[in-house]
């Protein structure tokens, strides 16, 4: 038989068999520099870690035989030290530059907490709610010698598997109030179990909330309780992460804040394995993700890729969770832990998106159909359920993004049907700027939405509010105001009507005279008038008129409006 040779592809091989290239601070470097010799202090550290300085401690007493003859300093280091005065950096300046250089998230960023209380005074409910609470086990309390360390592994999984054997009481018909009570007393009994050192209650408690995040009995109340719930999760990572870094810190050595896995001790990672294996026997998918998200720093301490792994893994497994509503709410927290702790890795951010796209269809399946039945919820109601999710997902995206990103995000959305929901956390989340720049291409889809769904009112007024921060272009001022007052003059409900007119007032006082002004000011005299409907809007008509003032400087041309 013949023998052939094996294709090669030269080009991979040599990328592969390349060196690792380091980049190099020459603030920081100058081979004339003195030699500093360290002694490691460290115990059961290989020939590598006994090398770093990072792991080990100055020592003043061994010096190099050379440098002594000359008082610790050779005539070339001082020229070098007084010609090159990077080289004189301090520690603490240096170490606040990297600091700098890593914060990748500035203050133009709207932070999650700034969200909260919107979302907890917005998305409220009547109906009665039920919680399961951890009433705590007398199971799995003997003591185990230090040396049985299979029945102390058994005696812990026994405690996890004691949550799902009837260790909670159900509490019935809680008023909303009564169940933010409960849950801060949740969060109470976690920091109280973890001061305590019950390690493992805390961990039962968290996984208790996050079941409750795969519940949606009472629908409009959902954001809020995911609100509610990540609370815990949030605190519960960052209890797990402050204790691994404690672990870390002894007299000799404190970790920076950029530091590497190399200069974790074993204790504190085998620590964080633990916390990680733990996690990894919840049987549940929701808790699992959510406790595992919550913990998503602490793969710092293991590995330098840990996090770009894990945030792919995590976002595939939201594939598994069947309710649109719950996994989209669980993209959300995802991206929001990521947009934390890396905000540099955005493909995994972009992936997280773009799954919700291929899975948005299941909004309008026969399966929510039916829930919806049940509840008696209409369709537009659940429909305003996922903005805060999706809204935050696309600020997440859409931050310092490239426009060619954004301009594809935006085609994507106009080959979906029933996509005003998208529409809407499109022009809440991406920048004045570009949603101005196309304002007739968002109009032509707001056209073409269903109005059965998600309210074109709604669209209209979101639309407005970008145009009151950036200017369209000029050639298309009065159209857009056609456009767009063609739809609001129509509506029949006041509330409805002086929302949207609020805002487009603004847009008529930017770009118009004072003919189109009186003309919007008699339109809403006229919607407003009947049945005294203005009663209910004097904080929209106060702004009406404050806008008013604004734009219209000269006294006799706005007396005579």
């Amino acid at each position: 038989f013949l023998r052939h040779a094996r294709s090669r592809n030269y080009v991979s091989e040599s990328e592969i068999c390349k060196l690792e290239s380091v980049p190099l601070d020459f603030g920081d470097y100058h081979p004339l520099k003195p030699i500093t010799v360290t002694e490691s202090k460290t115990k059961k550290m290989n020939r590598k870690g006994s090398t770093s300085s990072t792991s080990s401690s100055s020592s003043s007493s061994m010096m190099d035989p050379l440098s002594s003859v000359l008082d610790g300093t050779d005539p070339l280091s001082l020229f070098a030290a007084a010609a090159d005065p990077v080289a004189t950096t301090t520690d603490s300046t240096r170490k606040k530059r990297d600091k700098d250089d890593s914060s990748a998230v500035g203050s133009d960023f709207e932070l999650w907490s700034t969200k909260r209380g919107e979302i907890l005074a917005r998305y409220t409910t009547t109906e009665k709610l039920s919680i399961n609470l951890y009433m705590g086990s007398e199971k799995g309390k003997a003591t185990t010698t230090g040396s049985a360390v299979s029945e102390k592994v058994r005696t812990r999984l026994e405690e996890l598997d004691d949550l799902e054997e009837g260790s909670q009481k159900e509490l019935l018909n809680l008023t909303q109030q009564d169940y933010m009570n409960r849950i801060e007393e949740l969060n109470q009994s976690l920091k109280d179990a973890w001061s305590s050192d019950q390690k493992v209650k805390a961990l039962k408690i968290v996984i208790q909330c996050s079941k409750l995040l795969s519940d949606t009995t009472v629908i409009q109340f959902y954001p809020s309780k995911f609100v509610l719930i990540t609370d815990i999760l949030d605190t519960f990572g960052k209890l797990v992460y402050e204790r691994i870094l404690s672990m870390c810190v002894d007299s000799r050595v404190s970790l920076t804040d950029n530091f590497s896995p190399e200069t974790v001790n074993d204790t504190a990672k085998e620590t964080c394995l633990n916390w990680f294996f733990k996690i990894a026997s919840i049987r549940e998918l929701i808790p699992r993700f959510y406790v595992e998200a919550a913990i998503l720093k602490c793969n710092k301490f293991l590995s330098k890729t840990g996090i770009s792994e894990c945030l792919p893994r995590l976002t595939s497994m939201i594939r598994g969770i069947g309710d649109p509503l719950v996994a989209v709410y669980a993209r959300a927290y995802l991206c929001r832990v990521g947009m934390e702790v890396a905000p540099q890795l955005k493909e995994s951010l972009n992936k997280n998106f773009f799954d919700f796209l291929l899975t948005f269809k299941q909004i309008h399946g026969d399966t929510v159909q039916n829930q919806l039945v049940v509840q008696c919820v209409e369709i537009p109601l659940y429909l305003t359920l996922y903005s805060p999710a999706i809204d935050w997902i696309l600020q997440c995206i859409a931050y310092r993004a490239p426009e060619i990103l954004l301009t594809e995000m935006m085609e994507r959305c106009k080959k979906l049907g029933n996509n005003a929901l998208l529409l809407n956390s499109i022009m809440s989340a991406f920048t004045a700027e570009f949603i101005a720049a196309r304002s007739m291409d968002f109009i032509a889809m707001i056209k073409e939405c269903d109005e059965s769904g998600f309210p074109k009112h709604l669209l209209f007024r979101s639309l407005g509010l970008n145009l009151a921060l950036a200017d369209p272009p000029e050639s298309d001022h009065l159209q857009i105001l056609n456009e767009a007052w063609k739809v609001i003059t129509k509506l029949k409900n006041p509330q409805d009507y002086i929302n949207c007119a609020e805002v487009w007032v603004e847009y008529t006082c930017r770009h118009f005279t004072k003919r189109e002004v009186n003309t919007v000011l008699a339109d809403v005299i006229k919607h407003m008038t009947p049945d005294r409907a203005f009663e209910d809007a004097y904080p929209q008509l106060q702004s009406i008129i404050q806008k008013v003032i604004t734009y219209i400087c000269d006294f006799s041309l706005l007396f005579s409006v």
